[in-house]
């Protein structure tokens, strides 16, 4: 896998933290960032494409009819 490069200003304090974990877990930093910067994108990607599906959904018209709304909401309470 080809390697890139970015650079990212910390605030002295988060860089502090960083490096601590990475002293009590015998990690570098650039691990600690690289896992952490995957998950950030892991758990938003699937909010961006269930957007995404719920935009194309509205264009096609599939929307819930107004009785299956109400059941939800009877359902929770709300």
């Amino acid at each position: 896998m080809t390697a890139r490069t970015i650079n990212v200003r910390l605030p002295e304090p988060l860089y502090n933290q960083i490096e601590a974990l990475a002293k009590a877990t015998a990690r570098t930093k650039t691990f600690l960032a690289i896992d952490a910067l995957t998950h950030y994108v892991q758990s938003e990607s699937w909010q961006i494409h269930d957007i995404h599906e719920g935009i194309r959904e509205a264009d096609a018209g599939e929307f819930a009819t107004d009785e299956q709304v109400k059941a939800v909401f009877d359902k929770y309470g709300a």
